[in-house]
């Protein structure tokens, strides 16, 4: 699953294989929607394990390259902070 968001939407024309409708072997003109994706960069990943009652987050593993840029955004004043977010998950 990623983040993207309908930019529109047009038309195709496809032929339907469906034996035994009425449209088989028929070209048919659809609906599309147009998505748009902004690029995205891994961060990390979580690991879950299933328990009795649902999934549970077992580890959390992070890229040790993280951007400036990228750390800014987890602190909510990031110029009054010491900026020491993910510095133990660097080599």
């Amino acid at each position: 699953a990623f983040m993207s968001y309908k930019a529109g939407m047009t038309h195709i024309v496809r032929d339907v294989d469906r034996p035994g409708s009425k449209l088989h072997k028929k070209e048919v003109a659809e609906a599309v929607s147009v998505l748009e994706a902004p690029p995205m960069v891994v961060v990390g990943f979580v690991g879950y394990v299933e328990t009795p009652r649902g999934l549970r987050a077992l580890t959390t593993v992070w890229a040790g390259h993280l951007s400036e840029e990228c750390k800014r955004r987890f602190y909510k004043a990031w110029h009054r902070s010491k900026q020491k977010a993910f510095t133990k998950y660097q080599k």
